[in-house]
């Protein structure tokens, strides 16, 4: 992994991880699912037309096609959606923590059907990763923590799995950008038909809900979506997926400056431990060559 491969992951943690705080802010003055359906149509709309500006265009490929509406419905609408539900009753480190746990799904997924692997110092990572999230976890859940929202979180980070891995064949034919916007669009459309049909809503005009509001639209839905496209194409999902080991360290983090959310001895402990998993991880570098690969690269010419 390189060394811009590793900026891009860690700027994409902080921006995703920061969005759990931005969405618990949110569902406070507005009904989740409808703001997260308008946060989507501004961020869509934005995506597609600075892909046009940039040339790019909505002429995808059908592997393309297919990816981002899995994406769009997986990630957008599946994984946020229950997101923003479940933190009307659940803290905003504690969704984090629950989504960190996506790596692992994503490289049991990866061996399981694509035959990828991991250096053993890389499934080392991933342990120490799953260990410190559990530590974290456990502490939480011994406070009384709301099971439901628990719930929500869980089948939402499985469907984030599912969206990450769809996402493969999405990022081989560029357009990018107009990728990134095409889903965010899909998963708009889906919340716009589910939000009358599960929720009240509701609007309460409020200065943090417009702070927050435009917050989570510009920085996690176009510039942390956009970043993680690239990073996937760069890297592969198993390892970009490493990155979201870092949801704890960011997220508790934002999480305690900006909503006052505690953080215990144990949630330190969990966030060391996590901190040295993801480490692992990127030094755990892919196998390396067949010896008939490397005697056919190492000729000159």
């Amino acid at each position: 992994m390189d060394a811009r491969a590793i900026a891009m992951g860690l700027a994409f943690a902080l921006m995703w991880s920061s969005a759990f705080t931005s969405a618990r802010i949110i569902v406070q003055d507005a009904s989740p699912l409808f703001s997260l359906a308008v946060r989507f149509l501004i961020s869509g709309l934005i995506g597609v037309a600075i892909a046009r500006a940039m040339g790019q265009t909505w002429r995808l490929t059908p592997g393309q096609w297919r990816a981002t509406v899995i994406f769009g419905i997986c990630q957008n609408a599946l994984y946020l959606g229950l997101n923003f539900v479940a933190m009307q009753w659940i803290e905003a480190s504690l969704a984090a923590i629950i989504a960190s746990t996506m790596p692992l799904l994503v490289a049991l997924a990866g061996w399981a059907l694509f035959g990828e692997r991991l250096r053993p110092l890389g499934y080392a990572g991933l342990a120490a990763g799953v260990l410190g999230v559990a530590l974290i976890m456990g502490t939480r859940l011994g406070a009384g923590v709301d099971l439901f929202g628990v719930f929500l979180c869980v089948i939402g980070v499985l469907a984030l799995t599912t969206a990450t891995l769809a996402l493969r064949g999405a990022t081989s034919g560029g357009n990018f950008m107009m990728v990134v916007g095409l889903q965010m669009l899909i998963g708009s459309a889906i919340l716009f038909i589910a939000a009358p049909l599960t929720e009240e809503i509701f609007v309460r005009p409020t200065l943090r809900l417009a702070l927050a509001f435009t917050y989570t639209t510009v920085v996690p839905g176009l510039m942390a979506t956009l970043i993680w496209v690239m990073l996937l194409n760069r890297i592969g999902a198993v390892r970009a997926a490493t990155f979201h080991f870092l949801n704890p360290v960011f997220g508790v983090a934002v999480a305690g400056v900006l909503l006052g959310e505690k953080l215990g001895p144990l949630d330190v402990l969990g966030v060391a431990i996590v901190t040295g998993g993801i480490l692992a991880v990127q030094l755990a570098r892919k196998p390396a060559q067949p010896p008939a690969a490397l005697s056919r690269t190492a000729k000159p010419g």
